[in-house]
């Protein structure tokens, strides 16, 4: 069975802004070894727009390694868009969502393949609160936002998390990966 993950850039301050980040070689060489592992990344709207940013790279490369080679990689993983506003998207490896999240996402960890990662504080919320998150992979960012979008929006519940490991980036960045350890999210 595939595993779910929810992958996310937040602030130290537990804000999701990609303008915050302190995204360096080793992250985005790190992102798109992630997205190669990936049978399928999920994104709401607004972070699948953002996400076309990537697609002016592949036409028109940076000349850096790194940012170039993120833009293959993401380029190239399936991604599934879940919109109630798009008519279609025009990127090649993505589709809209024919089914509401919760089916979509059960329907994808019974097939085989490799992981799903979840792209999007929406969807990581929508998610956290349906017990599909088999894994959280959270980089936070040496930087105090102030302001911005929290990660957990709308999570009124307690949710217990296991650190299973760590990553730490030159650049002070640090990953920690969590397993939830609640016993009605590890039955689903």
């Amino acid at each position: 069975m595939k595993k779910v993950i929810a992958a996310m850039n937040m602030t130290l301050d537990g804000f999701c802004d990609h303008t915050s980040g302190v995204p360096d070689e080793e992250i985005h060489q790190h992102y798109a070894d992630m997205l190669r592992s990936a049978d399928t990344a999920l994104f709401g709207r607004i972070t699948y727009q953002l996400m076309e940013f990537w697609r002016t790279v592949l036409e028109n490369p940076t000349g850096d390694k790194a940012m170039d080679d993120f833009a293959v990689a993401i380029d190239n993983t399936p991604k599934i868009v879940f919109s109630r506003t798009l008519k279609n998207v025009d990127w090649k490896s993505a589709k809209l969502a024919s089914q509401d999240l919760e089916k979509e996402v059960l329907e994808l960890k019974q097939q085989p393949g490799k992981d799903v990662f979840v792209c999007s504080p929406s969807l990581i919320v929508a998610l956290t609160q349906l017990n599909l998150i088999d894994e959280f992979q959270l980089c936070i960012h040496p930087v105090i936002a102030g302001s911005g979008l929290p990660l957990f929006k709308n999570i009124s519940e307690k949710i217990t998390l296991k650190l299973i490991k760590t990553k730490t980036f030159g650049g002070g960045a640090v990953i920690l990966y969590y397993e939830p350890v609640n016993e009605r999210i590890m039955n689903r």
